[in-house]
C-alpha cells in the first residue's frame, strides 16, 4: 500500500524520513493497514462520507447562506497514533498551562499583580478584543474560568511537541472527534483487534459533571446549551453535545431573567437553570451589558452571574487569554504564577508591537507566517513562503498600520501523516486539539481532534480553508485492564 509513499522532509510519524522505512511502533498497524488493501480503504472511505452525512455531521463555511453551505468534514481514515507515555507528559503541559492561564485570569480581573509587576504590559491586555473591564471583581464558582479548553498542538521537524493556539472562549470540534472514533470502529474493525486504544466516548459525562461542577448551590443542577441558533457553524456539534448530555438545547428567547436568576420557558412554566454552557460570544451574550444590538443573549445574564445564581462556561472574559498576543506570555505565566518551567513549549513568536519585532518582521514576511491576533478560522493569516509579491505587500501595510493587531511566527514544518486523497496517499501536514475539563477536577480527553490539511502542501488545517480530520489513537506501551480498552462492535 506505501511502496510509492514518499515522506515529508520533516517529521513523518508513520515512516523515518532517511530510510522511508516504517517507524519500528507503527509495523503492525501498517500490516493491519496491508491487509484491508488499498482498494477495501478507498470504498470504506466512501462510505465514511455517506454514513457523516446521515449522522448530520456537517458544518457551514457561513453563518448564514444556502443550504449548499453545509459540508461533511472530510474525513481521512488512516489514524494516528501517540503512545500513553508521551501522552501523559502532553496531559501534564496541558493541565499546567491552563492553572496558568487561570491564575492570570483571575489576577488581570483582580488585583492585577502581574501588570503592576511589569510582567505583562498592561497596555498588550487592555487593548485586546477580548478584555471585558466588565469581570472585574467577580468571583467565579470553584474560582476557575477556563472550564471547557481546546488547545492546538503541533510537532515540529524534529517531532518536538509545542503549543500553537489557545482556545479558551468556545473551543470547537469535539463532535467530530467523538463521531470519527465511531465511524473507525464501524468501518474498519479490524484495526482494533488486539490493540489497547484508550476510550473516548464518555466524553458527554464528563463535560456533565464538569458544567454541574460549577452549581454547588443546587443539589441536581440544571443545565441547558445556548446555541446562535441553526445557521451557526457549529450548530450540529451544539445539538449533538446536549443531546449527548440529556440537557436542553435552548437559544436566548428561550431564556427570561428575574430576580437575579434566570429562567427557561418550557411546556410545564418556568423552570430555573443554573448552569449556561454558551456557545456564543461574549459581545452577544447580554445587550444590558454588551453589544446592545444583540438578539442573541439574554438581558440581565450578567446581574444573575453576578449574583451568583447562575454559572456560564466559559466565563466571559477569557477571550483576553485567546489574543494571540497574549498566548506569547503564557511561558512567563507560568513562572510567574507557579514557579515551573513549560512542560510543552510555544512556538516562537514575534510580536508586531514590538518595534524591534516590526522591523524584523516586515524584513522577513517571506519567510514567516503571520496571523491577526483576533481571528481564526485559518483567516487573517500570510504564509510567506506560500504568497505572491503583491499579497506581501498588501500584508505589509496592514501591519504597519495596525501593529498590535499581529504576530509573526517561523514556517514550521509540520509533522505529517499519511492521508487518502483522491485515491493516492500522501503526506498530510497536521495539528491536534485535545480537549480539557476542568471542574472540581481535571480530565483530559485521551488525543482529540487531529486536524489534516489535505491539500497537497498546505499548512492551513482549518475546515474552512479545506482541511479534514483524522481518528486519534493513544494506544497503551504495556498491558491495559479490559476496562480501558475500546470495545470492538459486534
Amino acid at each position: 500500500m506505501f511502496k510509492d509513499y514518499q515522506p515529508s522532509h520533516g517529521y513523518d510519524e508513520y515512516f523515518c524520513k532517511k530510510e522511508a522505512a516504517p517507524r519500528k511502533d507503527l509495523e503492525p498497524l501498517l500490516n493491519s493497514l496491508g491487509d484491508i488493501g488499498l482498494a477495501e480503504l478507498k470504498r470504506n472511505h466512501a462510505s465514511a462520507s455517506n454514513l457523516l452525512r446521515r449522522l448530520g455531521a456537517t458544518f457551514r463555511i457561513n453563518d448564514s447562506g444556502p443550504r449548499e453551505a453545509e459540508r461533511i468534514l472530510p474525513f481521512d481514515p488512516l489514524p494516528r497514533l501517540i503512545h500513553k507515555s508521551e501522552w501523559s507528559t502532553l496531559e501534564e503541559g496541558l493541565l499546567q498551562r491552563l492553572d496558568a492561564i487561570d491564575h492570570f485570569l483571575a489576577d488581570i480581573y483582580g488585583p492585577q499583580r502581574i501588570l503592576h509587576d511589569g510582567v505583562i504590559p498592561r497596555e498588550d491586555v487592555e487593548s485586546s478584543q477580548g478584555w471585558r473591564p466588565e469581570m472585574q471583581d467577580i468571583k467565579l464558582p470553584l474560582g476557575r474560568w477556563c472550564h471547557i479548553s481546546g488547545l492546538d498542538l503541533i510537532r515540529d521537524g524534529d517531532g518536538n511537541w509545542r503549543v500553537l493556539e489557545d482556545n479558551l472562549r468556545c473551543p470547537s470540534g469535539v463532535a467530530y472527534f467523538l463521531e470519527n472514533r465511531r465511524v473507525m470502529k464501524r468501518l474498519f474493525p479490524s484495526l482494533f483487534e488486539g490493540r489497547q486504544i484508550q476510550a473516548i466516548d464518555d466524553y458527554p459525562s464528563h463535560l456533565l459533571r464538569t458544567l454541574q461542577d460549577l452549581a454547588p448551590w443546587s443539589d441536581t443542577p440544571r443545565v441547558a446549551l445556548l446555541t446562535p441558533g441553526v445557521f451557526n457553524s457549529a450548530y450540529f456539534e451544539h445539538s449533538y453535545l446536549a443531546q449527548q448530555m440529556g440537557v436542553t438545547l435552548v437559544e436566548g428567547r428561550d431564556l427570561v431573567c428575574e430576580n437575579g436568576h434566570v429562567w427557561m420557558h418550557s411546556t410545564e412554566g418556568l423552570q430555573q437553570i443554573d448552569v449556561i454552557y454558551r456557545r456564543i460570544d461574549d459581545d452577544f451574550l447580554d445587550p444590558n451589558v454588551f453589544r446592545r444590538d444583540s438578539i442573541l443573549g439574554v438581558p440581565g445574564l450578567m446581574e444573575a452571574m453576578c449574583k451568583g445564581n447562575v454559572a456560564i462556561a466559559n466565563a466571559p472574559g477569557t477571550g483576553v487569554a485567546d489574543d494571540k498576543l497574549i498566548y506569547a506570555y503564557v511561558p512567563k505565566m507560568i513562572r510567574y504564577y507557579l514557579g515551573q518551567e513549560p512542560i510543552i513549549e510555544n512556538v516562537p513568536t514575534y510580536l508586531c508591537s514590538r518595534p524591534d519585532d516590526l522591523t524584523y518582521v516586515l524584513e522577513h514576511l517571506k519567510s514567516l507566517v503571520v496571523k491577526s491576533v483576533a481571528e481564526a478560522g485559518g483567516y487573517g493569516m500570510l504564509i510567506g513562503p506560500h504568497a505572491s509579491t503583491s499579497e506581501i505587500e498588501a500584508f505589509a501595510a496592514k501591519i504597519k498600520a495596525h501593529p498590535r493587531n499581529f504576530i509573526a511566527q517561523p514556517t514550521l514544518q509540520l509533522s505529517t501523516v499519511p492521508s487518502l486523497s483522491d485515491g493516492e496517499l500522501y503526506p498530510c501536514h497536521v495539528d491536534l486539539r485535545p480537549y480539557v475539563l476542568r471542574g472540581k477536577t481535571n480530565w483530559v480527553s485521551p488525543g482529540g481532534l487531529t486536524r489534516v490539511a489535505l491539500r497537497r502542501g498546505s499548512l492551513v488545517v482549518n475546515s474552512s480553508q479545506g482541511g479534514g480530520c483524522k481518528d486519534t489513537w493513544v494506544v497503551s506501551d504495556t498491558q491495559a485492564k479490559m476496562k480501558d480498552l475500546e470495545a470492538i462492535p459486534c
